[in-house]
């Protein structure tokens, strides 16, 4: 099958920029898609273009992933409706430390692989390069009407806030640079990104045309939102990343298991490399048994191994079953640390807790406002230790009461946790 065809059938292709792609892409090229360093972890939406360019890397063609070290200090305008705040020179090299170990994950970059991806920061290329030699280099090849007419310009010129600053104008101009330069080091013929994209993947192939008198390609895949129209981005308020210390094992998990029948086929068709046979069969079970979900089963474990692997999958499939009434017992310290690393916690001296009444104890570790809160708790039994229930107010902590000798899980009502440590 074409990579092109691939595409489309995993709702990942939306335009490109000329029918002579679909041709071009039976032989093996070299591909690029470029990552904003607005934060240290990638997330949801930025998997979409991560799966594009492992399909490409499976298919054969030689990818590279461009961190705009550069481009990030100024902030693409594309899809905002408002300015991005700035960020520093150091906020952004932060960033991209993080975003290379994210790509890492997913992408081959090992230099002995048979078709290893390359990573390139534009600020390399950007830095030495001044204002003058910009303007008279650069910028003599792009076209004031063409410029103003792009989608992104068009929306921040009829904005609220004023318009549009000369920095974010300026934006298409840096990306259209970066293709002409990965054009001419590395032979790069095309680029792919999201729909947002359209008008900077344009200004690219328009620049390498002008210059070198060559055509080059991009092409576009649809922004990812669920059957409502929510968007998966990080300026919707709902962004799940691909770090566990910003998303956890267990949040990561249940976002996807919480996928909507309507939803679900499609998200298994981008997210996953799952032979379409085996999606056209769990289709079949979404229509003719939704209540199982095990179309969402599979796209939650699926998913969950790919961005945390094996081990960050047991942890989110542990932790679902201990919140949803399982048990502790048999789990390790560390373990329930991972589980529980989101909740309420406390850590008090050894000898303030053990032999003490575990309503008192509760009381002064925080987990209720006061004493008198926490002997009602008690008392009305709604208060458990390990997922036992402490059976009245003459229960004392005991050692035997904390797994390897550090930690117990506390609970009152059905999903209230508190983490309380002693040392």
């Amino acid at each position: 099958m074409n990579i092109l065809d691939t595409f489309k059938s995993r709702y990942l292709f939306e335009d490109m920029t000329s029918p002579d792609l679909e041709k071009t892409l039976e032989k093996p090229i070299t591909v690029y898609a470029g990552f904003d360093p607005t934060n240290d972890s990638l997330q949801a939406g930025n998997f979409v273009t991560i799966m594009a360019l492992a399909h490409l890397q499976r298919a054969g063609h030689k990818v590279i992933a461009l961190v705009g070290g550069a481009t990030g200090l100024i902030g693409d305008p594309s899809g905002k409706s408002v300015e991005r705040n700035l960020l520093s020179a150091e906020q952004v090299e932060h960033n991209l430390e993080g975003i290379k170990e994210n790509l890492s994950r997913f992408i081959d970059f090992d230099p002995s692989a048979p078709n290893p991806a390359i990573m390139v920061n534009n600020y390399d290329w950007f830095k030495d390069i001044t204002f003058i030699e910009l303007l008279r280099d650069v910028g003599r090849y792009f076209r004031m009407g063409t410029m103003l007419g792009k989608d992104s310009v068009k929306k921040r010129m009829e904005a609220d806030d004023g318009g549009m600053s000369f920095t974010e104008f300026c934006y298409q101009i840096l990306q259209g640079y970066d293709f002409l330069h990965l054009y001419k080091t590395y032979g790069c013929t095309m680029q792919i990104g999201g729909s947002d994209q359209w008008g900077n993947i344009t200004a690219g192939t328009e620049l390498v045309r002008r210059v070198c008198a060559k055509e080059v390609f991009g092409m576009t895949f649809p922004l990812v939102c669920d059957s409502t129209g929510k968007k998966f981005g990080k300026s919707e308020g709902n962004a799940i990343f691909l770090d566990s210390r910003k998303t956890s094992y267990y949040d990561f998990y249940q976002f996807f298991l919480r996928a909507m029948d309507a939803d679900v086929i499609r998200y298994l068709k981008i997210f996953t490399f799952l032979p379409m046979e085996r999606i056209a069969e769990l289709e079949q079970a979404v229509a003719t048994a939704p209540e199982k979900r095990e179309a969402q089963q599979v796209l939650a474990e699926e998913l969950t191994r790919a961005v945390h692997g094996e081990q960050g999958l047991a942890v989110a499939k542990q932790t679902t079953d201990v919140l949803f009434g399982g048990s502790v017992q048999g789990l390790s310290a560390a373990t329930l640390e991972a589980i529980f690393a989101n909740v309420p916690s406390a850590t008090l001296a050894a000898t303030d807790v053990i032999g003490k009444p575990a309503f008192e104890v509760i009381a002064a570790a925080g987990m209720t406002a006061s004493k008198g809160e926490a002997r009602r708790l008690v008392q009305q039994g709604g208060l458990n230790v390990n997922s036992a229930r402490v059976p009245g107010l003459e229960k004392t902590f005991e050692a035997m009461d904390f797994i390897e000798d550090r930690l117990a899980v506390l609970r009152s009502g059905k999903r209230n946790f508190f983490l309380l440590k002693i040392q």
